[in-house]
Order: structure tokens, then C-alpha cells, then sequence
């Protein structure tokens, strides 16, 4: 795997008997994704939404893995009003406590694996990062969202919600938080996103 490691001296500590954890953000808005369905030949089906904005969702999702354990799921979310001058974006500080959270839960170091997003490399971030002694975080290459599983997450959950007709941001979170629970409770599917990555995350056998 490409990308610089940002946690200096950290690597070999943090590795040893720790969760290599991925981690990535998706959105959410009021108009649902478009999918695909069955219809009468020749007649295109049809959802009908409003074109009003009606605010935004932030999540950010982390697949916890470690041989011989259950493959775990944390998510951080954050809702968006359309308010004037309001962030759109999670931020370091959303990052960072997601990030606290799971290493509470899994009370074991973390080999934080994520992209290139600007929030994630910004100066803030790397200190926090620097602060925690538990943590050591790898970049991807640019432009490879094929080795992050979390997007297969993402692509599951957007397909569960295509054609919905458009929701209040309040059901619209609901239902999110929704299908993000049932999925911490389906490990066996949280592997196979693993799995569509191709990496191989075995340790390697000793010479």
C-alpha cells in the first residue's frame, strides 16, 4: 500500500495486536438515489420528489478489523439544517472522536487506514493524531476507493434507500441509523465488503 505513514515512530507499537480500521465518509439528502426497479414495458417508473433542499446528512463510517475477532462497525453522524454559515462537512474534531470512540470499544491500538481528504491530512488533524499514542494512521493512494471497504458500505446502504420518495431530514436520519445497526449485527456481510478490497489482511506467516 502507498501513502506516508502519519504516525512516526508509532507503526511497529501499533500494530502489534491491534485493529487495522478503514475509515470513510458518505452523505445524505432529502431526494432519495435513484435505483434500479421493475416497470411495465415501455412505461418508465417514475418517484416524485421536491426539489426543495431540505438539508444534508454527514456520516462517517469505520470497518474494525482484526484476525480472530468480530469485524466491527462505528459510525459518527452529523445533520445539516441549511443553516447560514453552517458547515456542510464533518471536521477534524468529528473525526477524532469517532476515532476515540472506537478505541474505547475495542480497548486495543489502531492502524487507521483512510484517504487523502483535506480535513483528514490538515495540520489540526496530524496533531491529534501525534497526541494519541495508540494510534497510527496510513494513507491510500490517491484515486483508489477500490481498496477501501467502506464504500462498498456506503454503496449497500445508498442502494437500500434508491426510490424512496423524499423524506424529512429527521426520517432521512432515522432510517440511516437504521440500516447502519442492522449491518453491525451482519459481520459476515461487513467481510464481504472487506473481501470485494482484494488486500489481504492476514498476518504474514513467520520465516
Amino acid at each position: 500500500m502507498e501513502g506516508g505513514d502519519l504516525g512516526g515512530g508509532k507503526r511497529a507499537r501499533a500494530a502489534c495486536g491491534g485493529w487495522i480500521c478503514f475509515e470513510n465518509e458518505a452523505g445524505f439528502t432529502g431526494p432519495p438515489p435513484r435505483g434500479r426497479t421493475w416497470g411495465r414495458r415501455g412505461v418508465t417508473p417514475v418517484v416524485t420528489v421536491s426539489g426543495r433542499r431540505s438539508g444534508r446528512l454527514s456520516v462517517a463510517g469505520l470497518i474494525a478489523v482484526r484476525p480472530g475477532s468480530r469485524t466491527q462497525l462505528c459510525h459518527r453522524l452529523r445533520v445539516h439544517r441549511d443553516g447560514k454559515n453552517e458547515r456542510r462537512s464533518m471536521g477534524e474534531h468529528d473525526y477524532i472522536r469517532l476515532l476515540d470512540g472506537v478505541h474505547q470499544l475495542v480497548k486495543a491500538p489502531i492502524v487507521l487506514v483512510w484517504d487523502r481528504l483535506n480535513t483528514h491530512v490538515s495540520r489540526a488533524m496530524r496533531k491529534m493524531i501525534d497526541e494519541r499514542d495508540w494510534l497510527t494512521v496510513f494513507l491510500l493512494p490517491a484515486y483508489s476507493p477500490e481498496l477501501n471497504p467502506v464504500e462498498g458500505l456506503w454503496a449497500h446502504v445508498k442502494r437500500s434507500l434508491a426510490n424512496l420518495a423524499s423524506v424529512a431530514l429527521d426520517r432521512l436520519e432515522a432510517l440511516v441509523r437504521n440500516r447502519l445497526k442492522r449491518l453491525q449485527y451482519r459481520p459476515a456481510v461487513l467481510n464481504g465488503f472487506l473481501a470485494g478490497t482484494g488486500l489481504d489482511l492476514d498476518a504474514p506467516p513467520s520465516p
